[in-house]
């Protein structure tokens, strides 16, 4: 739970000044009883049964405000990872994946051992909402989807200050444990590259990666961004053309280290 409320919307204003997303920012907020997420402003029910890929994408696609409890989602995969349903020696097995997504079922479990989840038990529902909403106050993640070109800037950005090498994992088929099921585990900033699951069912393009980050990672994100900007280092990032003398968009950047010739 972030202790500090923070401007969403004027956060999310400069995430898209920097980055042009073209997606939109989302917050993701799990709750211990269902009477407290359905108090949330404008919250809709899903009236069918659905993936989580499904219930981001209505968020992030759409702009609503969805709620759910594990009995709105399709099975024990997507409930797991979000804490909504057991992570029980069954759901371990991966068993309904032998012979789709693994060839025995040794590459199955395997699999399921490797994805990040929240401890199941404590929670009973979850919403996502637009972050510049600020119906979820505070989220206890934040999503961004971006192009390759987006996210490295948005990278560099968290580590203008205080650097930190980021080891992410890609755990395949069921991604969503490679972004929300880590960063809400760890409390730490999570990129994936989603899978097969969220771009058919949850509606991510193609081009778009998805990085999780709690909240408070946000202005650190920007103040690094904008730093950058400030040095030409921007998105955009146009291309120089790669039969040019280098020397002189080096110079721009790395004045000393570029002699005239």
């Amino acid at each position: 739970m972030e202790e500090t409320t923070l401007n969403w919307a004027s956060l999310v204003d400069d995430l898209n000044k920097l980055l042009r997303l073209k997606t939109t920012v989302i917050g993701m907020k799990l709750y211990e009883r269902e009477e407290d997420m359905a108090a949330v402003k404008g919250l809709r029910r899903p009236q069918a049964t659905h993936t989580t890929d499904q219930i981001v994408g209505m968020a992030a696609r759409l702009g609503w405000t969805v709620g759910i409890t594990g009995d709105d989602l399709v099975g024990a995969q997507c409930r797991a990872v979000i804490g909504l349903g057991p992570q029980d020696d069954a759901w371990k097995s991966g068993k309904d994946y032998v012979g789709v997504w693994h060839a025995t079922p040794e590459d199955a479990r395997a699999r399921q051992e490797a994805l990040s989840c929240v401890p199941a038990g404590k929670y009973r529902g979850m919403v996502v909402s637009p972050l510049a909403s600020g119906r979820l106050d505070p989220p206890d993640i934040c999503l961004v989807y971006a192009t390759p070109g987006q996210m490295i800037i948005l990278i560099n950005g968290l580590q203008w200050k205080n650097y930190r090498r980021f080891d992410w994992s890609v755990v395949g088929e069921t991604a969503c444990a490679d972004s929300w099921g880590r960063a809400l585990a760890s409390g730490e900033p999570s990129l994936s590259l989603p899978c097969f699951a969220e771009r058919r069912y949850g509606g991510v393009p193609d081009e778009e990666m998805l990085m999780a980050l709690p909240p408070r990672y946000l202005p650190i994100a920007i103040e690094g961004v904008k730093a950058l900007s400030a040095n030409g280092l921007r998105y955009p990032i146009p291309p120089y053309g790669i039969q040019n003398d280098v020397r002189a968009g080096m110079g721009a950047s790395y004045a000393q280290q570029a002699p005239k010739p």
